[in-house]
């Protein structure tokens, strides 16, 4: 076996590190601590998935903070979960597009907030103060779910040029 066979080793305090410090970025952009610390951890296994079993070792958590973590985490569209073939055992993955689905599935909530910005213009009135500050964030909504769209395209076409398929 040559040196370029072997598999890389990982060390596993550089990997600790890495996923705490990631999980508090996380954090600090909204994400409860939980569910950012398993998003992270999935996110740095070298297959980018992981037992609830796993998790709960690596992070040193209870199955149930493992479980409600999984729960946010899928309802945002960040993971998701495959059973084992012939076992009740799930396992979450993390995909290299799960940052891009996420994004795109904001696009349903730009929507719903624009439209709550439309009902609040026609309730306060378009002449008032309060309803030109929400007829502008209407506005704004607008403005992002457009350009979320043109820029997940943009996306996709790069990481195509660039070898990722997944």
């Amino acid at each position: 076996m040559t040196e370029h066979d072997q598999q890389p080793v990982r060390d596993e305090a550089k990997v600790s590190r890495f996923i705490e410090n990631f999980a508090a970025q996380l954090v600090l952009a909204g994400m409860p601590s939980m569910p950012a610390r398993v998003f992270a951890a999935i996110l740095s296994s070298d297959t980018g998935e992981l037992t609830s079993a796993q998790l709960g070792e690596q992070l040193r958590v209870s199955p149930a903070g493992v479980s409600g973590a999984v729960r946010y985490l899928s309802q945002q569209h960040m993971v998701t979960r495959r059973r084992e073939p012939g076992s009740r055992r799930e396992r979450y993955v993390v995909q290299g597009t799960q940052w891009f689905q996420a994004l795109t599935n904001r696009d349903a909530v730009l929507k719903r907030w624009a439209e709550a910005m439309r009902e609040g213009v026609a309730s306060l009135g378009p002449e008032t103060p309060a309803g030109r500050r929400m007829a502008e964030t209407q506005m704004f909504f607008e403005f992002l779910e457009a350009e979320l769209a043109d820029l997940m395209e943009r996306w996709d076409a790069r990481r195509r040029s660039l070898g990722f398929t997944e």
